[in-house]
């Protein structure tokens, strides 16, 4: 394979990668990659994931968060203390000048879906609004992943402190 041949693949796999990657944008800030994870069947509660970036010169605020999926969203934050993993709601989600808030599982903040009205499978998608206090409101596709069962056991082993 010649040297130009592998620059237009290596081109064309970049461009076909970032056509499916989910982006959005509102006023200064650009939200990526939302996505959930897979439920079990009758799962009342589930976790939905996004990275914000605040590319503006002044703060923003995510202040609430609605999907048709669940009968309300929370904005929670996981942390380790010790060897416990403790999770709590917050009450809203600062969004400092040129600053990236990256969710994922585990780690970090996410968004809580309570009472889950339908088992989230891989595959579908489902609208999630995010308002922010300057941005206003905006509706994201979010795509929901099976879960990583090498994650889940590296956050299982943090739980336990091994």
């Amino acid at each position: 394979m010649s040297v130009r041949s592998i620059f237009f693949l290596a081109g064309a796999l970049l461009i076909g990668a970032s056509a499916c990657a989910q982006e959005y944008k509102v006023g200064d800030l650009r939200i990526q990659h939302p996505y959930a994870r897979t439920t079990a069947p009758n799962q009342a509660s589930g976790g939905a994931y996004v990275s914000i970036e605040n590319t503006g010169k002044n703060s923003d605020t995510l202040i609430s968060a609605s999907a048709p999926v669940a009968k309300s969203v929370q904005m929670h934050t996981m942390s380790m203390e010790g060897d416990v993993m403790k999770m709590r709601e917050v009450q809203y989600i600062e969004l400092k000048p040129s600053s990236k808030i990256a969710m994922k599982p585990g780690d970090g903040y996410h968004l809580m879906l309570i009472g889950l009205k339908q088992e989230l499978k891989a595959g579908d998608k489902f609208p999630l609004t995010l308002n922010f206090e300057k941005a206003g409101k905006i509706e994201v596709s979010v795509a929901v992943e099976e879960r990583d069962a090498k994650a889940d056991k590296s956050m299982s082993m943090r739980k336990e402190g091994k």
